[in-house]
């Protein structure tokens, strides 16, 4: 009597069971589970553009880190966080523009968030450190952060704020770049609000500043420059803004470039540049 197998002995019986397997089939198995995970693991586009929106967030954290340096006074530790701000937003541009995250991932507004991080790193914690260093005490401190916070308020609104290149048409805010050469040079406080005012004012002149990605003309010394000026900024903070540090005179001269440049391409092309 043929006895018969219980559905819990079929694996059994199966694996008992001689059938013969074609010599690719281990192959076709290990390329099939391959493509398997990949396709599971492997992010999308839309996560790829959130974390674009995540990284530039991040700003939001340097900008406390650095006020909360700056409550205490110490400096050094303040620009370093600006520092790492600062290159988080240099890089979080191209990659938005990489995963194209207006179509990816529109629930969130890129710009908006870059604005007002931008506010924060560019305008508020520098004012405030220019203010509470001692640089400019008394009225003229009062005078610089007035003048500081109001304009870059108005000029960060302005529609008319890119140019048809995407650089930036008037001075684009960078105050912590100001603030920051100004801790190293230490110049006396007239020379300080003498740049303020200058500086302010040439934020709603049509005056070209480059953008150090987007701006396309000389694009490969823009953004070298703009990276060397990081990396004197991040050591003069790490050495305490030290008189003697080689890091000044790099400061100083890839802060003339990245000041100039634009105005020069107009000299040079026109009015557009």
């Amino acid at each position: 009597m043929t006895k018969r197998i219980r559905a819990h002995d079929w694996g059994s019986f199966v694996f008992l069971c001689p059938i013969k397997l074609p010599p690719e089939a281990p192959a076709r198995a290990t390329i099939a589970s391959a493509e398997y995970l990949g396709h599971h693991t492997a992010m999308t586009l839309s996560q790829k553009a959130l974390c674009v929106h995540l990284l530039t967030a991040t700003g939001a954290v340097f900008a406390m880190l650095a006020m909360l340096a700056a409550v205490e006074e110490d400096w050094s530790l303040m620009f370093l966080w600006l520092v790492v701000a600062f290159f988080v937003d240099g890089i979080d541009g191209p990659l938005a523009r990489k995963y194209d995250v207006k179509t990816n991932a529109p629930i969130f507004d890129g710009e908006l968030l870059d604005l007002i991080i931008d506010y924060l790193t560019y305008v508020f914690i520098p004012a405030f450190a220019l203010y509470k260093s001692g640089l400019m005490d008394g009225w003229s401190g009062w005078v610089a952060i007035i003048v500081i916070t109001f304009a870059s308020a108005m000029y960060f609104c302005d529609t008319r704020m890119k140019t048809k290149d995407y650089s930036f048409s008037g001075f684009p805010g960078c105050w912590n770049m100001l603030v920051l050469v100004l801790f190293a040079l230490s110049p006396g406080w007239f020379t300080c609000l003498l740049l303020v005012i200058v500086l302010a004012i040439a934020m709603f002149l049509p005056i070209k500043f480059v953008h150090p990605t987007r701006t396309e003309r000389w694009r490969t010394i823009t953004l070298p420059m703009a990276f060397a000026w990081t990396f004197f900024a991040g050591w003069a903070a790490w050495v305490d803004f030290d008189p003697a540090s080689w890091a000044h005179w790099g400061l100083m001269l890839t802060s003339i470039y990245l000041l100039g440049a634009g105005a020069a391409q107009q000299v040079m092309y026109g009015k557009e540049g």
